[in-house]
């Protein structure tokens, strides 16, 4: 069992995640601003936030996997790539980073654009998922002894659309997962078992990959 550490454990990526890892037996802590009331028994819980990364690290000491989940939103907007890399940059060269970034970075289709390059992608998201992006070219121009992995969500995923536990999902690589009804979704509990399942067995070493059904 590994020991993994989910930053922004109580957003929803992040509770999904913690309550998915807690559930196959990893011991995990979830990291964020505050403690909610609402805790996933088994986990631990600790304030911390990426903006002060140096007593984040120290938070952080002994575990396996480190997970971010936070969305680069409100003041975290402008923030989060610059912390992402400061942490990447902190950490053992030993632990594991996951990045859970948008669906915007992955392909519309095998070689085509970005989805955040496509007409119909919103403005409104566009700096959130130009963001998340920014992460990800840093993970890959990285010349760091880590080891890494990124997921795009589906375009449908987030808390307005919860869904539920299936334990299945499709993985994309690089293209935007898409089902035959035309939509792109996932729901939260599948989301955390994608990742999960990238943890207990490996398959993108410094890849990213997207997830959906």
């Amino acid at each position: 069992m590994s020991r993994i550490a989910v930053i922004g454990g109580t957003g929803y990526a992040g509770s999904h995640i913690v309550r998915e890892a807690v559930s196959r037996g990893h011991t995990v802590v979830s990291v964020a601003r505050s403690v909610p009331s609402d805790r996933v028994d088994g986990a631990t819980y600790l304030e911390g936030t990426l903006l002060d990364v140096p007593t984040l690290v120290a938070q952080l000491e002994g575990v396996d996997v480190v997970v971010s989940s936070v969305a680069a939103r409100g003041d975290m907007l402008g923030q989060l790539r610059p912390a992402m890399a400061e942490l990447v940059a902190a950490l053992p060269a030993d632990v594991r980073v996951g990045v859970i970034g948008g669906a915007g970075g992955s392909l519309a289709a095998p070689g085509g654009p970005r989805l955040i390059d496509t007409e119909g992608f919103a403005d409104e998201y566009k700096p959130e998922a130009a963001e998340a992006i920014g992460i990800l070219e840093d993970l890959q121009a990285g010349t760091g002894a880590h080891d890494w992995f990124y997921v795009h969500p589906a375009g449908g995923f987030g808390e307005w659309a919860p869904g539920e536990r299936t334990g299945s999902y499709r993985d994309g690589g690089d293209v935007l997962v898409v089902g035959e009804d035309g939509q792109s979704f996932i729901s939260g509990p599948d989301l955390a078992v994608a990742v999960v399942d990238e943890i207990e067995e490996p398959k993108h070493s410094r890849e990213r990959f997207a997830v959906g059904y």
